[in-house]
């Protein structure tokens, strides 16, 4: 089909969309949406400055009586004609995101805009499930009971690897729960995000319930991160960034959702399906060009295992297709940029003094941030290639010996995100959910996410939850109602301040 996309004539408007509508950045710099695959310019805009975030906030402010008032029938009404409109609009959401990141476009229509529409459709039947504990009589003399109110003008700031889905993770559970949102998009990234919140738009959500700033994250993010008028800041990302996110945010007093790196470990047990591991060792390392916070990168391998496994993935990985990301015959896209492949490489490079390659470590030649897929061996388990957080197409594999080793291996490096066990034994497999300490493990499998299920991590790689009814307790206030039921003017527990009994 080729690697057009017809839309882009939309966003001449603009590439900020501020109360239900499109509109030019007003920062004076420009920025430009660069293609991976094809090094050719997208699109071109102005990128936000702070006056734009004001008045996106503002917006939301302003709209933000309305929809936190709306009945959770009303706002799941709009939030089910919202994926409606996502569906109709799937094929150029797919293009647009192939197009902006180099993702393959199998990947694009089969895992980023399906699970974003299903994302929506989730959250659309959970707005109607905002509820707090039972009504009770736990002091004897009064009712309690807990409601869920909306935190407030929300300010999200989501990174360039999963755009529209990191768009819909953050925009989703905040209006949902009756609050409104400013989403910052990376400016690397911006396209399916706009598209995102006209679909919400189109589908009747309110002009100002959803806005998008699309700026550089010293101006733009930073001026959200802080306002006076932002209740709450979600932030995916960099661990190095969420830590001044986090100093931002809490200098004014705001909620904070972090999700940050992470360092996957894929732990294969000697009684493990081999052929089941190797597959999913490939495609866990590999999706999105690496270049996800949940990939499998430290694969460490009972020594039973450990030569078959290594053959058989440099074997796999090497059947794997590099291309032009609208050819559906294509694996694997490019990196998000040529810097980005270059701080891959870097890597590699690096580690050729302490390990060895067993295949890949190279560029294909070509305009397109392409490297092939890389399988390291022979590291150190604290290696820079081990416990760095490298987003490319890497995997490190490292032997060992006992249950025991294994486990602390995986356990052996700042990040939590995500893990994976491989085995048959059904204790083995109890055990490894227990002590691997990440935010998700997966058992004989690595990558699939569902919406009703948390997403989020330990450790360096943050706090709080995604996706899922979950993800209500970071976008909700809970408020502790209490009557009395006495109707005696003079309480027992007065005569603790003042008079006798």
């Amino acid at each position: 089909m080729g690697n057009s996309f017809q839309g882009l004539d939309r966003f001449a408007a603009g590439a900020q969309y501020i109360g239900g509508r499109l509109r030019p950045g007003t920062s004076g710099r420009r920025h430009t949406v660069v293609d991976p695959a094809t090094g050719r310019d997208v699109l071109d805009y102005v990128l936000a400055s702070t006056a734009d975030v004001d008045a996106a906030v503002a917006a939301a402010r302003d709209a933000l009586p309305g929809w936190a008032g709306a009945t959770p029938g009303e706002r799941s009404d709009a939030m089910h004609r919202f994926a409606a409109r996502l569906a109709e609009r799937a094929e150029d959401l797919a293009h647009a995101e192939s197009l902006q990141c180099g993702k393959p476009v199998k990947l694009t229509r089969e895992f980023d805009v399906p699970g974003t529409i299903d994302n929506t459709a989730f959250f659309a039947g959970a707005a109607r499930h905002l509820q707090g504990q039972s009504a009770g009589e736990y002091s004897g003399d009064h009712t309690s009971y807990v409601r869920r109110e909306p935190v407030g003008v929300v300010g999200s700031i989501a990174p360039w690897n999963y755009p529209l889905q990191m768009a819909a993770w953050k925009i989703l559970p905040a209006i949902a729960a009756g609050n409104t949102i400013v989403l910052k998009p990376a400016e690397l990234t911006p396209l399916t995000s706009l598209m995102f919140a006209q679909a919400a738009t189109d589908a009747g959500i309110p002009d100002g319930v959803v806005n998008i700033v699309t700026g550089a994250g010293r101006d733009a993010g930073e001026h959200l991160v802080g306002h006076p008028d932002v209740a709450m800041t979600s932030f995916t990302g960099s661990t190095a960034v969420g830590r001044r996110v986090a100093e931002i945010a809490t200098s004014t007093v705001k909620r904070l959702h972090l999700e940050l790196g992470g360092k996957a470990p894929f732990v294969v047990f000697d009684d493990a399906d081999l052929e089941a591991a190797v597959h999913g060792a490939v495609a866990g390392a590999l999706i999105n060009t690496g270049q996800d916070c949940t990939a499998a990168t430290r694969a460490y391998v009972q020594r039973p295992l450990y030569d078959a496994f290594v053959e058989q993935v440099a074997d796999l990985m090497a059947t794997v297709r590099t291309g032009d990301p609208f050819d559906e015959d294509t694996d694997l896209g490019p990196l998000i940029s040529h810097a980005q492949r270059d701080r891959v490489a870097g890597f590699v490079d690096r580690a050729r003094a302490y390990a060895t390659v067993v295949t890949g470590g190279t560029a294909p030649l070509g305009d397109g941030a392409h490297y092939r897929p890389t399988l390291i061996t022979g590291a150190a388990q604290d290696s820079e290639i081990v416990q760095a957080e490298i987003f490319g197409p890497v995997l490190v594999v490292l032997p060992f010996d006992s249950d025991e080793e294994g486990l602390a291996l995986a356990n052996d490096t700042p990040y939590g995100l995500a893990a994976s066990a491989w085995t048959r034994d059904v204790y083995r497999a109890g055990r490894a959910t227990r002590e691997i300490k990440a935010g998700c493990v997966w058992i004989n499998d690595h990558i699939p996410i569902i919406s009703e299920m948390p997403h989020g991590g330990y450790k360096a790689s943050g706090f709080g939850k995604d996706m899922s009814t979950y993800s209500f307790e970071e976008y909700t206030q809970v408020k502790h109602v209490m009557y009395d039921n006495t109707a005696v003017a003079r309480k027992d527990w007065h005569r603790t301040i003042f008079g006798d009994r």
